[in-house]
Formats: structure tokens, C-alpha cells, sequence
């Protein structure tokens, strides 16, 4: 069974969810987060210390404990974003050659779309061949002021938050 928490953070509130100590969830304001018992500590605590480290400009990498389900293709992905150095981006097309189907960029940006563990594995640094922002889970404002905070050149906090809990739900 999942354990969740939330924590405020400058893009708004985000949920944590873990299982058997290994972070399985991290989602972005106003997205559906599965519902299960509250907790805080284990991997969830060290999650929320990371993050907020990071939101203060003071981590650039995250050493977690992660275990996203999807299928193997979407992993491979998802396994390959952390790779992304911080303050940096790619192409949906440079992820696809990195996981070996240069020809699936397609396919990436679903997988990238499907990740449920945003910001740590950081699809917000995959955008578009011309460079151009590309979808993104929380909106795009979210996605610019991710990449402005690593380039540090960002507002202290998304502009127009409105403070909100994460949404609840089903996924």
C-alpha cells in the first residue's frame, strides 16, 4: 500500500508517494494522486528535505530510492531523464537516440508525459527539436520556471500560485 504526504514548495503543493520505502509518486499542483495513508519519514521525508534543498538552489541531483511503475520501455525513459544534467535540456529526438530508438521520439514523449515521478526524474528538461517548450504535466509556466530556477534566473515562487492542496484522486 502507498503512503503519501504533501509539502508546499514554490510551484505549489506537491504529493509524495512511496511503497516499501522506495519513492513511487511525485505529483505536481492540481494533478489526480492516488490516495492512501499519511505518513512522514523513510523515504518520504528524505524526498521532501531533497526537494526542498533543491527549490532553495542548494541540491542539483537527487539521491532517492525510486521505483516508477510502467511498462519497460517507459522505465528505460524515465531512467534515462535522470541523466539530464541539471540546468540543461534536450530533445525528445537526443532522448530517443539515448535510449536506442532514434526513430521513437514519438514514443518518448508519451513515456515523458506518463512519469510519475516529476521533477526528480526531471522531464521538465525535454522539450521541442527547435527548442520551443513542449507539454508539460503541471502547464507550461511550470516548465519555464523549472528550467529558469536551474539557470538561476527564477521569481521566488510561480507567478499567479494560488496556494491550493495537490489534487486527490484515483489515477
Amino acid at each position: 500500500m502507498q503512503t503519501t504526504m504533501t509539502m508546499r514548495s514554490p510551484i505549489g503543493t506537491l504529493c509524495l508517494c512511496a511503497e516499501d520505502d522506495q519513492l513511487v509518486g511525485l505529483y505536481l499542483p492540481d494533478r489526480p494522486a492516488p490516495s492512501g495513508p499519511r505518513g512522514w519519514g523513510g523515504i518520504l521525508a528524505r524526498a521532501a528535505a531533497q526537494l526542498t534543498e533543491y527549490f532553495a538552489g542548494e541540491r542539483r541531483d537527487f539521491d532517492l530510492a525510486l521505483a516508477p511503475s510502467g511498462t519497460e520501455f517507459q522505465r528505460t525513459v524515465w531512467h534515462a531523464l535522470a541523466d539530464i544534467p541539471f540546468g540543461t535540456t534536450c530533445s525528445y529526438g537526443d532522448l530517443a537516440r539515448v535510449v536506442g530508438r532514434p526513430s521513437a521520439s514519438r514514443a518518448v514523449g508519451a513515456a515523458n508525459g506518463r512519469n510519475p515521478i516529476a521533477i526528480i526524474l526531471p522531464c521538465h528538461r525535454v522539450i521541442g527539436s527547435s527548442g520551443e517548450l513542449t507539454g508539460y504535466g503541471g502547464g507550461l509556466p511550470m516548465k519555464r520556471w523549472l528550467l529558469d530556477h536551474e539557470r538561476g534566473s527564477v521569481q521566488p515562487s510561480l507567478p499567479g500560485l494560488r496556494e491550493r492542496p495537490a489534487a486527490r484522486g484515483a489515477r
